[in-house]
């Protein structure tokens, strides 16, 4: 058995202890073995986050480092990424948004980060919206001008939750212009 594969065998058995401070340690190693993933390690992952995230700190702890990798590695996979927004399960839905929080650190994939927050935009769950509302702030740390127009293009229909995780890094005269309705 290959090291890779002694790895994946270990998250699983965290993963299946359901502890988050477990979990919290297949987030650690993962990226630490981002060199050897290979195309059809996203269906293992998509499998993780379907049968064992239950709450957002092992969402976003597993999607923004692993998956985020992942998708620098092999972006074609942005694609079906956009198809978990249409899931009936939450934390797919806010895994479509966070596994891209690690890229658009970095500038990375801004068109994709529109695509799924438009996607997620009228989600009524609180805590997809604020997964989305995080991706677009991390995006304007590098991109404020367009994400700014975003929001604003938007304000009329996202909910205020999203709306303020977005805005909350921008300078106070943006913050403002972007809360007026």
């Amino acid at each position: 058995m290959s090291e890779k594969q002694d790895i994946f065998d270990l998250c699983e058995q965290l993963f299946l202890s359901d502890y988050s401070e477990e979990v919290s340690i297949v987030t650690f190693w993962l990226p630490k073995i981002t060199d050897q993933f290979e195309p059809d390690d996203w269906i293992v992952f998509k499998n993780w986050i379907e049968k064992y995230v239950n709450n957002w700190a092992k969402c976003d702890g597993f999607c923004n480092h692993t998956m985020g990798n992942f998708l620098v590695k092999y972006p074609v996979f942005i694609e079906e990424l956009k198809e978990w927004t249409q899931s009936e399960n939450r934390w797919m839905k806010r895994a479509a948004a966070v596994s891209l929080i690690v890229p658009a650190k970095k500038g990375q994939f801004l068109k994709d980060v529109f695509e799924i927050s438009d996607l997620l935009l009228l989600d009524e769950d609180d805590l997809v919206q604020k997964g989305y509302g995080w991706l677009l702030k991390v995006a304007s740390h590098l991109h404020q001008k367009e994400v700014f127009n975003y929001v604003t293009k938007n304000k009329e229909n996202m909910p205020r939750t999203a709306l303020r995780y977005a805005i909350e890094k921008m300078p106070q005269s943006l913050k403002q212009e972007a809360m007026k309705r």
